[in-house]
């Protein structure tokens, strides 16, 4: 009788595993198709990834930091850093703030950073190209 209980619990408890497994994967499964239909509609590159990356969108970012959306790549930096050094330290938690919002402002200054990263490496690669190379010549007298 006892063999015959352990067996229906291994049994059951097999199953409910497996079901959870399976579910899992399905969700698993949607949430990557879904991040590839979104990269592909245009969301996608540097700033589809770091959105899937930080799980913060940049409108949201923008809301966190109380700031405008970049405009073709471009953002004011220091108003940015200015309000995400004055929001992270009022929710430090030692002083009383919530490690949560503190993340929360933490992530939205990276998201900030990888939607304009890209557009900024653009510009100093443009401006090296326009300058040129120039070496450094030391002439011996």
């Amino acid at each position: 009788m006892a063999h015959r209980l352990i067996t229906q619990v291994v049994v059951i408890g097999t199953r409910v595993l497996g079901r959870a497994f399976a579910e899992a994967y399905k969700q698993a499964s949607a949430s990557s198709q879904y991040a590839r239909a979104q990269a592909k509609a245009g969301n996608g590159g540097a700033s589809g990834r770091a959105s899937l990356t930080s799980g913060m969108t940049l409108d949201e970012a923008c809301k966190i930091l109380n700031v405008k959306p970049p405009q073709g790549g471009q953002a004011n930096m220091e108003e940015v850093m200015e309000r995400f050094k004055r929001l992270f330290d009022a929710n430090d938690p030692n002083k009383g703030g919530s490690f949560y919002l503190q993340s929360k402002v933490l992530r939205a200054r990276e998201r900030l950073e990888a939607e304009i990263r890209p557009a900024q490496e653009k510009v100093a690669q443009e401006a090296e190209t326009k300058e040129g190379w120039k070496p450094k010549v030391y002439k011996d007298r």
